[in-house]
């Protein structure tokens, strides 16, 4: 699967880790920064993982900060984008499935890297049901289009 990720520097550590991960199972990454625990604004970061998915040049999108709300708040403001914020394996299975999530942040500061790992295996393993969530996606998407 093709992947973006991206982090601020709070989320620095549990990025790297994901991203080896990731690779050690074959997917296809691309590390959209920081580089670092240097201090960085989430929103840049946000945005490039944000577009890339949005553009589909990557099939989901990974971010992390320090809660990872701050990248999910930065990430649903570009069209097309559902990120969600993830703290259990049922909550992800839920958006994936109900919303059909395409971006999951995680907060390093609140997140073990073995959870964060697992969540992200449920992230990336979970579909979208469709049906009668569809057509909720739809409405969200006309949001889009008149807000």
């Amino acid at each position: 699967m093709k992947i973006a990720i991206g982090s601020d520097h709070a989320g620095f550590v549990l990025k790297e880790q994901l991203r080896d991960k990731l690779l050690s199972e074959g997917h296809d990454v691309k590390d959209f920064g920081t580089t670092s625990t240097e201090s960085t604004d989430y929103p840049d970061f946000a945005a490039a993982v944000g577009h890339s998915v949005r553009d589909g040049e990557f099939e989901k999108g990974v971010l992390v900060c320090s809660s990872g709300v701050g990248m999910s708040i930065a990430a649903n403001k570009i069209k097309g984008i559902r990120a969600a914020l993830g703290t259990n394996p049922d909550e992800v299975s839920y958006v994936r499935r109900h919303n059909d999530a395409n971006v999951l942040a995680l907060g390093a500061n609140y997140t073990a890297p073995a959870l964060a790992e697992e969540l992200l295996e449920v992230f990336l393993s979970t579909g979208f049901e469709g049906g009668r969530h569809a057509r909720r996606i739809e409405k969200i998407r006309l949001l889009e289009q008149t807000e």
